[in-house]
């Protein structure tokens, strides 16, 4: 993976915890890039999350609370309504 050189100021107490944190084989750099990772993941699952609802708020105000399918589902387990 192409890298880049970045230069960031991070408030010293967070840095310190940061210090005492990381495990003695992990470079800075290395917690660095894995956390800047799981935020990017974290995010675009959040709005992944997001555009979900409100598609779902869309369909609902098209179509209003579809009924529950449980019960259906379960009388076609149970042979109910089958085609042979």
């Amino acid at each position: 993976m192409k890298q880049e050189a970045v230069t960031i100021s991070i408030p010293t107490d967070l840095l310190e915890q940061a210090r005492q944190c990381r495990e003695d084989s992990e470079s800075f750099n290395e917690m660095v890039v894995e956390a800047i990772a799981s935020e990017v993941r974290r995010r675009r699952t959040l709005a992944a999350h997001q555009r979900i609802v409100a598609r779902s708020a869309e369909v609902e105000a098209k179509t209003g609370i579809q009924p529950s399918s449980i019960e259906l589902i379960r009388q076609l387990r149970s042979g109910e309504g089958r085609r042979e």
